[in-house]
């Protein structure tokens, strides 16, 4: 009985509660694009995209040098950071200049440095502006985290990396606008394909258009700068091809293989144009409600839409197929890359006939 009473009298065991994640930080201060960046007492410019930060980085510093000549500059290294350095440079000075602090690699800080940032928060320095350059990953989290929450009144500068076409489209097409020069659509195409894989590049080019051109820039401007480059002569051939012009696509083909072309570039231009197609085929809708919904734009819809005239399903799913041979064949997986290419140009032009 007693042994019935004590287990009668035992608690039952008490229920776990499931385990709450918890809640992301709160952003509370302005995030902006990095062509809308503004004086604030502390900027955080974050993302992966270098090139996109170094640019806002320097058009804020130009931006207070015009407001004021008498600028202090300086330069701080997060990850070898001097004890005391940050509040040193922050001291009023004896002519009570504004001042302009670039703190880099923050997202590799050292210890003391994230310690002394936090701190800074508390009470930041009058006419003067820490400008946080973070890469990314999660070394100093909390220092960000402080300031996405309000903590010493900031704003902060997303530098995302621009990875679609659409993106370096209207990058480039900003860069035209921004000085005032007429430029073509198709122009415009023709520099994203001829410098897609580095942005600053492509900046490089439009500004060297924009400073020699002195009408509107067109396709054939672009070709007579920069028809050289392997991306431009890479989607020329696919154009043709897919086009169904196979004659003009082989000897656009030889002749950019003639002038060290490397096949690899061509092929990749070749899916990308395949790819693109394969997303438009079957879809309804006007150019602009697809570009919505499959992440394009409107012309890439439109070009896609066009080069698609006479395509089946089934011709389509065989181009799609022997691209992948045809990619590991230019990689090292056949003996001969030139032949493999000429056999995916030949059955592009046939509409995926074999």
């Amino acid at each position: 009985m007693v042994g019935k009473a004590q287990g009668a009298g035992r608690a039952a065991p008490a229920q776990r509660k499931p385990a709450q994640r918890a809640a992301a930080p709160k952003t509370t201060i302005p995030q902006v694009g990095w062509h809308q960046v503004r004086p604030a007492p502390i900027v955080l410019v974050s993302g992966t995209e270098t090139f996109l930060a170094e640019r806002a980085i320097r058009q804020l510093r130009d931006f207070l040098k015009l407001e004021d000549p008498s600028l202090e500059i300086s330069d701080v290294q997060a990850d070898s950071y001097a004890p005391g350095e940050l509040l040193t440079l922050a001291s009023p000075s004896l002519f009570g200049e504004p001042r302009l602090i670039r703190v880099s690699s923050v997202e590799k800080c050292s210890d003391t440095f994230l310690a002394e940032a936090l701190d800074y928060l508390t009470n930041p320095a009058e006419d003067t502006y820490v400008v946080l350059r973070h890469g990314g990953g999660v070394r100093g989290k909390k220092l960000l985290d402080t300031i996405r929450g309000g903590a010493g009144g900031g704003i902060e500068v997303v530098c995302t990396e621009l990875k679609k076409d659409t993106e370096k489209y209207e990058f480039a097409s900003a860069e035209f606008k921004a000085a005032g020069k007429r430029v073509t659509a198709s122009a415009l195409r023709s520099l994203v394909a001829a410098f897609s894989d580095d942005l600053a590049e492509l900046s490089a080019a439009c500004h060297q258009l924009i400073s020699d051109a002195t009408s509107e820039i067109t396709e054939t401007t672009v070709d007579r700068y920069y028809g050289g480059r392997v991306e431009t002569n890479a989607f020329k051939v696919a154009d043709a091809a897919i086009a169904g012009r196979n004659g003009e696509a082989l000897l656009t083909l030889r002749h950019a293989l003639a002038s060290g072309a490397d096949p690899v570039p061509i092929v990749a231009a070749f899916a990308s144009k395949i790819r693109t197609m394969a997303k438009v085929f079957g879809a309804r809708g006007s150019a602009s409600q697809l570009a919505s919904t499959l992440g394009l734009a409107p012309w890439q819809v439109e070009r896609a839409q066009r080069d698609l005239r006479g395509w089946t399903d089934e011709g389509l799913a065989r181009c799609i197929e022997l691209l992948a041979e045809t990619d590991a064949g230019v990689k090292g997986g056949g003996r001969d890359p030139v032949f493999v290419l000429e056999r995916l140009i030949g059955v592009i032009a046939r509409r995926g006939s074999v």
